[in-house]
């Protein structure tokens, strides 16, 4: 493995420990940002079960968007995903960051999914 890959894998762990400590059994808002997308799944850990999960490949989200790379559409994620988590019954959540500085992108869909009603 590389060396750049191995240091992401690590910061994401790392960012996942702390995490476990304090979530007291709230399911976890995950992100994947890829370099043409952004994915956002909320995961209850205890069950193994992705419980709600958006990204810019759906096809309503598709059609609407420029492009998945930007912060408007990490936005329409971050809205969507609360709208499927609260629909699901999930209004608290831990915001798993993985190994991504909490900026631009993945900022964007936290703000948007703490204004579609996910507290975290």
């Amino acid at each position: 493995m590389a060396a750049s890959k191995q240091a992401l894998v690590k910061r994401a762990q790392r960012v996942r420990r702390q995490l476990k400590k304090v979530s007291d059994g709230r399911p976890r808002l995950s992100v994947y940002r890829s370099s043409k997308n952004i994915y956002a799944q909320v995961i209850d850990d205890s069950a193994g079960k992705t419980l709600a999960a958006a990204s810019t490949l759906d096809a309503d989200l598709k059609k609407a968007l420029k492009t998945g790379a930007d912060t408007d559409a990490a936005a329409a994620v971050g809205k969507l995903v609360a709208e499927r988590a609260t629909k699901a019954g999930v209004k608290d959540v831990v915001f798993d960051r993985g190994a991504y500085i909490f900026h631009g992108r993945v900022k964007a869909l936290a703000d948007a999914a703490r204004e579609g009603g996910l507290n975290f």
